[in-house]
């Protein structure tokens, strides 16, 4: 009977852990110029989830509380494998804080409140994504006393932003497609680059959506390597790719394996829109071949 009880134990302590593309959790983070700082909450689901419940906390300095740095709920709802934006929500301009860009602001779900609101993150501030009393993902670091002075956490040990190159400031982050789960438990170090991609600051051109793996058809994608489809589903005959890397090539597979689209991009081309208007309604693979000769893939849906 112990045996039985210890056995049972175990079960029940196992299938306590979220499993992946089961929750909620941070797919892109927006630290530009002023306060242009928005973030990207992506469901990796196959339902809509409900936002009442969850919130965004920020650690200001990566401090062991929020107290100081803002507490946002989220209202409204998250379709299945679709992603709800938050921007900073301030309109107008001070001596000392000037507005949000009104174009990062049209693109969100929901603006934040007023400072200490999570968005006026500026690098060295942890920022959690809760569902109710649990921590389900994580960018940062809480409780790191290095950030009292750091610009950031580094891509170099020991990721403290005192050697090699701060992602946290001045940049936007993509969570990396292979992702299908939040970090729940604070890290002993955060190391940025084993889960984001960093991209120039001010770089929203992919933000509402999110290509993550947790959808058949999404290829492993090199490490290196950020890129969106939008919109998606598209409806008005024309859908844009966006991406961190030069694209060369660009293919439209339908479910036949036929290839509809052909297009050869010229070097540097890092955005392009694909006219779709003579393709049936369906699901399509969109075919990336990059410049550093990886290549990547997600599906679209033409309505």
């Amino acid at each position: 009977m112990k045996k039985n009880l210890l056995l049972l134990s175990f079960f029940a302590a196992t299938f306590s852990f979220a499993q992946n593309c089961s929750q909620l959790f941070i797919s892109e983070y927006i630290e530009g110029s002023g306060n242009n700082k928005a973030l990207e909450i992506y469901n990796p689901t196959a339902s809509a989830i409900n936002l009442s419940g969850y919130r965004i906390e920020r650690f200001s300095n990566g401090s062991g509380t929020s107290a100081s740095g803002g507490v946002l709920n989220l209202s409204g709802s998250i379709a299945a494998n679709s992603a709800f934006v938050i921007a900073n929500g301030q309109i107008t301009t001070t001596t000392s804080s000037p507005a949000c860009d009104p174009i990062l602001q049209a693109m969100a779900n929901q603006l934040d409140g007023v400072y200490p609101a999570p968005t006026y993150m500026n690098g060295n501030d942890a920022i959690a994504l809760f569902n109710g009393s649990t921590m389900i993902d994580i960018l940062g670091k809480t409780g790191d006393a290095s950030m009292t002075s750091s610009s950031g956490w580094g891509d170099e040990f020991p990721y403290d932003g005192s050697v090699g190159a701060v992602w946290t400031e001045n940049h936007t982050l993509v969570r990396k497609a292979s992702v299908q789960i939040g970090v729940s438990t604070n890290p002993s170090s955060f190391i940025v680059s084993n889960q984001w991609d960093s991209l120039p600051q001010n770089t929203w051109s992919n933000l509402g959506t999110h290509v993550c793996s947790c959808i058949s058809g999404v290829s492993d994608l090199v490490n290196s390597v950020s890129f969106a489809v939008y919109p998606n589903p598209s409806a008005d005959g024309l859908f844009s790719i966006s991406s961190s890397e030069s694209i060369e090539f660009i293919e439209v597979v339908n479910i036949l394996g036929q290839v509809v689209i052909s297009e050869k991009k010229s070097s540097n081309t890092k955005f392009s829109t694909i006219d779709s208007s003579l393709l049936t309604k369906g699901i399509y693979s969109v075919r990336l071949y990059f410049s550093d000769a990886s290549v990547a893939q997600a599906n679209i849906i033409i309505q």
